[in-house]
């Protein structure tokens, strides 16, 4: 866990926020006006942390109420040794923030990588406090026909998750996950897809590897790749998405930015997908970004996501 005060040089100038009622310690950043009903929410994925949304949160916060949550076992969050990290747990925890510490309604999620299973599944059990969806670089998944078989040909089909699937099958997948504060930034750029290797420097692997200091600390960035590549069989089945629920969702506004060189989410999958579940709403090529939009493109998806807001 990265200690509260720790500000990498300055780049992440965000007070510390914590709460207990998941049953660990989370870490959250909560920036901007408080007296409005909407709040913007940033969800990361795998293997960031809040981190990630450092270039949005400062000029996002000057209008809207931003929460950033860090999600158990990343950043600034702690990593206990007795729970599954599957992904309802995660949903659980996202749930138990919005909805128990903050009451959050009219909701703008914005959403990364595994931020999008968890965002939606969160979002399908309260439709009613979601006022918009922003998906990036994820996908977003509402039970519809024909979104299995495009994951699965991405799984198939993609350089992070072919190195997963090897990496799992000689047994070395916990090995180097389990020492993701070596390995994460390898991982980030060559397997997802970083176009701006300038940007790499060593504040920023401390920022993004600082919370991996021994395999009990990397609990979390294990477990997200195995649910898919190693599926426990004696997990629980997952819950049929209420149609209601569905309807309500696809009914609101969205829009996706799609950095085009990801090699771990493919563009040829993840566009599809979107649009079957949004036929309506804008898709945003950034022809220049991969996996991270945030890290290569910051100010187009700053702008973007202002935009939407305004005109929706």
């Amino acid at each position: 866990m990265i200690p509260g005060d720790e500000t990498f040089g300055g780049t992440w100038p965000y007070p510390a926020r914590y709460t207990e009622a998941a049953g660990f310690r989370q870490h959250y950043v909560d920036e901007g006006p408080r007296d409005r009903g909407h709040a913007v929410v940033l969800v990361h994925g795998e293997p960031t942390w809040g981190y990630l949304w450092r270039h949005l949160i400062g000029p996002l916060s000057r209008t809207y109420r931003v929460v950033v949550p860090d999600h158990m076992g990343f950043g600034k969050s702690a990593t206990p040794a007795d729970r599954s990290y599957l992904a309802d747990e995660h949903i659980h925890n996202l749930e138990t923030l919005l909805v128990d510490v903050l009451d959050l309604d009219r909701i703008t999620l914005v959403l990364h990588d595994w931020g999008g299973p968890i965002g939606v599944g969160f979002a399908l059990r309260h439709p009613e406090r979601i006022a918009r969806i922003v998906a990036t670089n994820t996908v977003l998944p509402l039970g519809l026909s024909g979104y299995d078989e495009l994951m699965a040909a991405n799984l198939a089909d993609s350089a992070w998750f072919q190195w997963a699937c090897a990496a799992h099958a000689e047994g070395s997948l916990e090995e180097v996950l389990g020492n993701a504060g070596h390995t994460v930034a390898h991982l980030m750029l060559a397997l997802q897809g970083i176009t701006r290797p300038e940007i790499i420097t060593p504040t920023w692997i401390r920022a993004y590897a600082d919370h991996f200091t021994s395999r009990g600390e990397c609990l979390g960035v294990i477990r997200f790749p195995q649910q898919l590549v190693a599926p426990d069989p004696d997990a629980p089945a997952s819950v049929a998405a209420d149609p209601s629920a569905v309807a309500a969702l696809r009914a609101k506004p969205a829009m996706l930015v799609e950095g085009m060189c990801d090699t771990a989410l493919l563009p040829r999958y993840v566009i599809p997908a979107f649009r079957a579940a949004f036929p309506d709403a804008p898709v945003i090529e950034l022809p220049g970004a991969g996996h991270f939009p945030q890290e290569d493109a910051p100010d187009t998806l700053l702008a973007l996501i202002d935009l939407f807001l305004k005109t929706t």
